[in-house]
């Protein structure tokens, strides 16, 4: 890679250069775009960004949803050499307030409906030149996307950015807290997504992605974005929040060739009657965001004869570095590492796990992320030198297959064993009663680790201490007992990040140890 090197010159001008100017690059409700004019209007955003005053390594806040003003936004600030940053479309006011003060960001891009309520916090936020505004006006004094765009030219020199100048931010979901801001470099991505297109989906100009994580979250990012792009093929865009019945409809609609999405929604819309001939548009699906279990994976690949090729990554990796691969899928593992990547597998006593020995997985290859900003203490954890310490706990067998046991901060001893909640939690979503579970520690009255857990049912099942008796003898059959849950809290929904990832940090403070949440069964 050259010393000069501008990560949003090198998805998007060079097929303009090569004459697939004409090819269709985005689609969806939101409006179609070919690669000539998403070209044309990535360069005019540029154009109109720097004209507020946006300078190289300025950060800009992206507030949007899927869309093409996202996806121009976000290369025409790459392309002047700012620092991009999609934010939670989902997100608390009080979220924004933080990704405002801790960004320290210049301008300001948002849909016209997210605005209005964080006027007063726009108002109070000194670091803000300026906020654009995306279908409507949104807030006073608020410059309107459209019209500064028409008016620019259509043609942008990219800035000569060096290969180790920030490129873009990504902030993580704070499935374990508060969110941190992972800092990724022009040359990062390129390494970051290669091994996967290689090994596991081989995408072609041919190909349409459709991706249900969201483009504020580093998975989605890359799925309907930086790969699609790198190979020259097409995306589908969904703007609406992406409930079950909107998928399904988009996959009818657009018929994509590749679908990403998470477990959690895998799992929603498994619970639809599923149609296997409106699925036949599709040749790969992929998971990740966290592990897959299992019997979603059974279930999926019974309903639509499909296999989802689960997958791990991470936001300061720049995406997914361990996964299955087509034809070799093992339900319930992760599969391997990349070959083009290095891991390690590091038990309690800081030494090289053995086979069937747990240990905290530590990933290194040149796409992981240089920092969290203004963060120190948070980098030097997580930051090992080459290293990166995923928090993520893993076993290996003797062919060199890692199976996920949970997050390091999530294991808990019972009876003085480790329990991983992950293996507990297939075994219920085994059951078919069940459609979510997550397991977590609680303290019974003599202040011991025993595990709990939150079940959500299917459709019809009474969550009553019948139902929990079922549970029991079901776990019992299939575990040790010191993994069996103690109790078991039925509850309407489970705490998610906006990425649908459990946050289990949520449960262990829901309950006193020894209680249930009123009117649920323990």
């Amino acid at each position: 890679m050259p010393e000069e090197f501008n990560f949003a010159s090198a998805l998007l001008d060079r097929h303009i250069a090569e004459g697939r100017g004409g090819k269709m690059a985005l689609w969806g409700p939101a409006g179609n775009l070919t690669y000539e004019q998403l070209y044309h209007v990535a360069n005019q955003t540029g154009h109109a960004l720097r004209a507020l005053g946006l300078e190289p390594e300025q950060r800009v806040l992206l507030l949007l949803r899927d869309s093409p003003e996202f996806i121009a936004t976000y290369l025409g600030a790459m392309k002047i050499g700012a620092v991009p940053v999609a934010l939670n479309t989902f997100a608390h006011p009080s979220d924004y307030e933080f990704y405002l003060r801790n960004s320290q960001a210049r301008l300001l891009v948002g849909e016209a409906e997210f605005l209005e309520p964080l006027s007063p916090l726009l108002r109070r936020t000194p670091s803000l030149r300026a906020v654009v505004s995306v279908r409507g006006e949104g807030i006073a004094g608020a410059h309107r996307l459209d019209q500064m765009v028409a008016v620019q030219p259509v043609e942008l020199d990219p800035e000569p950015t060096h290969k180790d100048q920030p490129a873009y931010w990504v902030y993580t979901s704070g499935s374990t807290g508060e969110s941190k801001a992972a800092v990724h470099l022009h040359r990062n991505t390129v390494f970051a997504i290669e091994p996967f297109l290689r090994h596991v989906v081989r995408m072609t100009p041919a190909d349409i992605s459709f991706s249900v994580a969201r483009l504020f979250f580093s998975y989605g990012l890359a799925n309907s974005f930086f790969m699609p792009l790198w190979a020259g093929a097409g995306v589908v865009l969904l703007p609406e929040r992406p409930e079950p019945d909107k998928v399904l409809a988009t996959i009818e609609q657009y018929r994509p060739t590749l679908l990403y999405s998470v477990p959690t929604a895998y799992g929603r819309m498994l619970r639809e009657n599923l149609d296997r001939q409106k699925f036949a548009s599709l040749r790969l699906c992929v998971s990740a965001g966290e592990a897959l279990p299992a019997p979603i994976y059974h279930q999926w690949k019974e309903k639509t004869g499909l296999e989802i090729i689960d997958g791990v990554g991470s936001t300061e990796f720049g995406y997914i570095f361990l996964s299955n691969r087509p034809g070799q899928v093992i339900p319930g593992a992760s599969g391997t590492v990349f070959p083009e990547h290095q891991f390690r597998l590091v038990n309690a006593a800081g030494k090289d796990a053995g086979p069937e020995e747990m240990g905290e997985l530590w990933v290194a290859g040149p796409s992981i992320a240089a920092y969290y900003f203004r963060n120190h203490a948070a980098t030097k954890k997580t930051f090992l030198g080459q290293w990166l310490s995923t928090g993520d706990q893993y076993e290996r067998d003797a062919q060199g297959i890692l199976t996920y046991q949970g997050r390091s901060d999530d294991l808990f001893k019972s009876g003085g064993i480790w329990v991983s909640p992950i293996q507990v939690e297939s075994i219920l979503l085994a059951h078919p009663a069940v459609a979510e579970a997550s397991v977590v520690a609680d303290r019974d009255e003599q202040g011991l680790e025993k595990p709990i857990a939150y079940v959500v049912l299917k459709s019809g099942v009474a969550a009553d201490e019948s139902t929990a008796e079922q549970l029991r003898a079901f776990t019992r059959e299939r575990l040790a007992v010191f993994k069996c849950p103690k109790a078991f809290h039925f509850v309407a929904e489970l705490p998610k990040t906006a990425t649908g990832k459990i946050q289990r940090f949520k449960l262990r403070q829901r309950t006193p140890a020894g209680q249930a949440p009123p009117g649920q069964v323990s």
